[in-house]
């Protein structure tokens, strides 16, 4: 399209050349017309005057003397002394283009005739009117004509250009397509030009389709080599280091599901159960040490089996695959990881660590299917004992035995804790900051299978939720809370007690603590439960029933894990809660922090203002204290004021 634009501009400028030409010509022959028909009328006129006397030079005999007055269009007839006898004027304008021409060239001129004998002299100019329109006439005719020769075939070459175009583009794009076919980028196609498979284009285009083809191949390793990096980043897990999910399911569906060769091998999954624990109490930093510290645990375990695969599924699970590892050698791969975690977990003083489950596979599986049946399996080891694990049998597979299992058995677990009353009570302190500032110890829950082992906290409160039986888990902790403060004569000290939501929004949980706090009632005004704010958010009615209740008997009310929801604090003067406890995720790094510290003294100065006392949760180090003593904040709850420790 740029070649035809260039070729009408180069057509246009001939044209303007070529019509200035022809004005130039037309002009001259113009001039040479006047000059001749100024020369006839002068000899005219003068022969004219030579024979008639003043008073015979009248216009009636001029015009009729004269070729009847159209030669002239100004005849001035003047006496000796200069005056005018006659003037005749018959003077009409040139057409544009002779009126241009004479303006430039001064053709039409005055002339003049003396007749001294008879004190006769004349000026007179000649009419050029016909002259002049045969000139505009040819110069309009030169214009159009030389329009048309300039620009017809500017038309005729456009016309050329497109169809030629498009054939070269359509040659070309058969040529690359034949080439990409069947060359795939890689080798020379001279040979297939040599053979008359692109004739269309010419051999001479070998040469440029190589160069191409060694453009693309390295453009296409480029490509290759950028996708495989992009790739690896999007498959690996950024703590661990470890393949994801999403390099998880690749390998599953590449090598077991869709695998032509017949295989076996045994598929673990093991959940990490203090995760939520720790990034509460220790920091989201000691949260992730621990994930480190148990990858490089599984990692080490599976690195002793021959093609094992380790995997991170997400914050708190990893998988683990063991290619023709039958189920008897499985269960020394649980047993193993069950002793280092073990190990661990008494070096870092955790109530446990992980739990596996375990299940075969073959060729073929789904991995949906065999992905709900290890599920299975964790929640079987789950509720056995701190790092526990369990296989789930190739005969449970195929039977369908352990289909929901997993469930019945944390129900049948926690029913047993519940009958058994198999609690034991730790407790953390709250310091005080300030001396007019009361704090308390809040107590914290552990629960044992019937063979005494300690079971995962956060993994078994989870499926009491899940199983609707947390309303008798709460009542075995508030009553055998009661009975220790009795015992051990503890009435001076105040001691805090965690409620979940859901029983704190049960109308008959709320009937049964009214009374059982109205039957200790010394006991009840030493009492604190502790109740999330997202669960009160939930049902704003059920809880302020169950906190006026509280309140009723003497007892009082802290919303802990505060900040992480979007309560407002007409809420809270509507609940009147006693104290607030900031979450642990405001405390960390809250010295570096300047956002977390602004926020978090904003909310001590509201919450003083409704007679509020606020803690914060989570403390790990002296400057986090610091900055929180700095903040006028009523008390400080965390690993660097005291660990959990038996009551």
């Amino acid at each position: 399209m740029a070649g035809f634009k260039k070729l009408i501009f180069v057509q246009l400028i001939s044209w303007l050349l070529f019509s200035l030409v022809g004005v130039f010509f037309f002009a001259t022959s113009f001039d040479s017309a006047v000059s001749k028909a100024q020369q006839s009328a002068q000899v005219m006129v003068t022969q004219y005057i030579k024979e008639k006397t003043m008073a015979e030079v009248t216009p009636q005999h001029i015009r009729q003397a004269l070729a009847n007055g159209n030669v002239f269009s100004t005849f001035i007839v003047r006496d000796f002394s200069g005056d005018t006898v006659l003037n005749v004027n018959t003077h009409s304008p040139l057409p544009f283009i002779a009126e241009i021409i004479e303006s430039n060239i001064n053709a039409i001129r005055p002339q003049f005739a003396v007749n001294v004998t008879k004190d006769i002299k004349i000026e007179f100019i000649i009419n050029a009117q016909s002259q002049a329109q045969l000139l505009q006439q040819a110069v309009i005719m030169m214009f159009l004509i030389t329009a048309l020769l300039a620009f017809i075939p500017v038309f005729y070459m456009k016309a050329i250009y497109k169809r030629l175009n498009r054939n070269v583009s359509m040659t070309v794009a058969d040529a690359v397509d034949m080439y990409i076919t069947q060359n795939q980028v890689t080798d020379s196609i001279e040979n297939d030009f040599n053979a008359g498979k692109v004739q269309a284009l010419g051999a001479e285009l070998a040469p440029s389709f190589n160069r191409l083809a060694h453009f693309l191949k390295s453009k296409q390793e480029d490509i290759q080599s950028a996708a495989q990096s992009i790739k690896q980043e999007a498959y690996k897990d950024v703590v661990t280091g470890l393949g994801n999910r999403n390099m998880f399911v690749e390998y599953y569906e590449q090598h077991i599901e869709s695998s032509n060769k017949k295989s076996f091998g045994t598929l673990a999954m093991i959940r990490c159960s203090e995760l939520q624990v720790i990034n509460q109490t220790r920091g989201y930093q000691k949260g992730d040490e621990y994930i480190k510290s148990v990858s490089e645990i599984i990692t080490h375990v599976c690195g002793t089996y021959t093609g094992g695969q380790t995997f991170r599924l997400n914050s708190s699970d990893f998988a683990v695959i063991l290619p023709n590892i039958p189920a008897k050698e499985a269960e020394h791969f649980g047993d193993t990881l069950q002793a280092r975690f073990t190990q661990y977990q008494q070096n870092q003083e955790l109530s446990s660590v992980a739990n596996t489950g375990i299940v075969p596979y073959e060729t073929g599986k789904p991995l949906g299917e065999i992905l709900s049946v290890v599920d299975n399996a964790m929640s079987m080891a789950q509720s056995k004992q701190a790092n526990a694990w369990h296989i789930q049998r190739e005969s449970d597979l195929i039977n369908n035995v352990g289909a929901g299992f997993g469930n019945q058995n944390w129900r049948k677990v926690i029913h047993d804790v519940i009958e058994a009353k198999r609690v034991s009570l730790m407790m953390q302190n709250i310091m005080p900051i300030g001396k007019n500032v009361k704090a308390y110890a809040e107590i914290q829950a552990r629960f044992k299978t019937e063979d005494n082992q300690m079971l995962p906290t956060a993994s078994f409160l989870a499926m009491a939720e899940k199983l609707e039986m947390a309303i008798e888990i709460d009542k075995l902790i508030i009553d055998t809370s009661l009975e220790l403060i009795k015992t051990r004569n503890f009435t001076e000290k105040f001691f805090g007690i965690n409620v979940t939501a859901s029983s704190a929004h049960s109308d008959q949980f709320v009937i049964w603590l009214e009374r059982r706090l109205l039957k200790d009632a010394n006991i009840a005004s030493k009492l604190i439960f502790e109740v999330s704010e997202f669960g009160l958010q939930q049902n704003i009615k059920a809880s302020k029933r169950f906190i006026d209740m509280v309140h009723r008997v003497g007892a009082r009310i802290t919303v802990e894990r505060f900040g992480v929801g979007l309560t407002s604090f007409k809420f809270f003067r509507d609940l009147k809660p006693d104290f607030i406890k900031m979450d642990a995720s405001y405390t960390r790094g809250l010295e570096e922090d300047k956002n977390n510290q602004y926020f978090m003294r904003l909310m001590v100065d509201l919450a003083h203002r409704i007679g509020v006392s606020v803690f914060a949760e989570g403390v790990e180090n002296q400057e986090e204290k610091h900055v929180v003593e700095t903040l006028c904040l009523d008390g400080v709850q965390g690993y660097y004021i005291e660990k959990p420790k038996e009551i």
